[in-house]
Parts: C-alpha cells; structure tokens; sequence
C-alpha cells in the first residue's frame, strides 16, 4: 500500500471519529450514564423484546466464537449486565473474569446476576477509554453492543495495550450496513421499536430524549469492512469478521502480534 494511499485511510478514519466526537460528544458526556441507570433493571428484556428476541440469538453466537482456555484472564469492556461474562463462566468456570463499565447501576444488576449463578466477576466502574491496567494483563478481550457509543480509535488502542502479545479481542455489535436500502429499512425499523419499547417498559425521560440519538449512532457508525480495516490500522492481525442481516450485525476477532 503506498503512503499516499495510508494517509488517505488514517484521514478518513480521523474524519469519522471528529464527526461522531462533534455530534455525540454532550450526549456521551452528561446523558447515556442517566439513560443506562434508567434501563438498568430491564435492560436485557428491553433488548431482546426490541430485537424481536435476536439479542440473545446473537449473543450466544459471539459467546460460541470466543476461545477460552482454564485460568485465562478475560476482560469484558462495557460489560453492562455481564452477560458475556456470565456465558463465558458457564462455558469455562476456571476463568479470571474482569468487568469494566461506566454505570455503576448496570454493573450492580450484572454482579447480583452473577453471584445467583454462583460466579464471581471482578467489577471496576471506570471510563473505558483510558483502562486501569498494565500492558499486556489479558489473554481475552472481549467487547459487544457498546462500540457505536465510544471514540472506538481510543478504546480499542487501549485494548490493544493491555492484551498480552498473542491474546485475542473479541468485539460484536450493531453496525452501519453497507447497503443503502437495508441501512433506510434499519433506521426506520429502529424509530419504530425505540418507541415502542420505552413506552412498553415505562421508560424515564433521558431514555425517550435519546431515541433519535440511537439511532444517528448507528449512521455514523463504522460498516463490518470498515471497522476490520480500523482494527488493521490499530496494529491488530488476523482480523475476520462475520456479519449478519445484511450487515447490521457484525462480530471481529483480532490478535494483538
């Protein structure tokens, strides 16, 4: 790849990441934490009820593809109610569990649903954009649904760092998708559900203030090619991705060298 054509990659990215900074940056800052707190008690209901039950299907799919070994040291990123890690303990109870999440009241639900399972998952309540650990502390990383929410350069820079050399990320959520007829059906489909599933769930006034937020999110979000490109220029190797309905979903795994 030339150098004009690197630089011209590293613009585009740059250009992304200054726009969702620009538009999002208040809502990021002073709201989503409200929103999550309000949501917290229903959250995974909210989602599957949202998805038409796809949350969990998918879900299950990305927990399928994370290969865990007994006594690895795993970090959820943005683990919200620590279904990934829950799922992951099942499949593996001899694993180190790490949670790291900006809502307190989201990780309060996560631990009390881990505890009723018998599992125990250490819990930091940080901003993930700058993560308290040392280089190279994780054999898996792991990140879903929170990705179109954060400065992704930042975070998954930083999950870089604390991977150990050869450990793998793990990352999966709602994506823009590259066909313009499938990404106008998803955005009217997402208005419609947002609406309904607040009102269904009685949702507070933050969450019903977001719902054009969720879904701009989602537009100026990454594609499942795009966001495969972005972890190669990070400085992630053997990146594959698989995508699902249509592109609105996508899972990465990528291998810090």
């Amino acid at each position: 790849m030339s150098n004009a054509c690197e630089q011209d990659i590293e613009l585009r990215f740059q250009h992304r990441e200054r726009a969702r900074k620009s538009e999002f940056s208040s809502i990021w800052q002073d709201t989503l934490e409200a929103v999550f707190a309000d949501v917290a008690p229903y959250y995974d209901f909210a989602s599957n009820f949202a998805s038409l039950g796809l949350c969990s299907r998918w879900r299950r799919r990305f927990i399928a593809s994370v290969e865990v070994a007994p006594g690895e040291r795993v970090l959820d990123v943005c683990a919200g109610t620590n279904g990934v890690g829950i799922e992951l303990l099942r499949q593996q109870p001899e694993l180190n569990v790490f949670a790291i999440d900006r809502s307190a009241a989201m990780q309060e639900v996560g631990l009390r649903r881990a505890r009723a399972r018998g599992f125990h998952i250490e819990s930091v309540i940080k901003d993930v954009h700058a993560l308290p650990f040392p280089d190279n502390s994780f054999d898996i990383v792991t990140l879903q649904w929170a990705s179109r929410h954060l400065r992704v350069v930042d975070v998954f820079s930083e999950i870089r760092r604390v991977l150990r050399p050869g450990g793998c990320f793990y990352h999966c959520d709602m994506l823009k998708p590259k066909n313009r007829m499938v990404a106008l059906l998803y955005g009217a489909y997402l208005k419609a559900c947002l609406s309904s599933t607040a009102l269904a769930f009685g949702s507070g006034t933050e969450a019903w203030s977001c719902r054009d937020y969720f879904v701009r999110a989602i537009q100026l979000f990454y594609s499942a090619a795009e966001l495969t490109e972005l972890l190669e220029r990070i400085g992630f190797s053997n990146v594959t991705c698989r995508s699902a309905a249509g592109g609105i979903v996508a899972s990465h795994r990528a291998v810090k060298p």
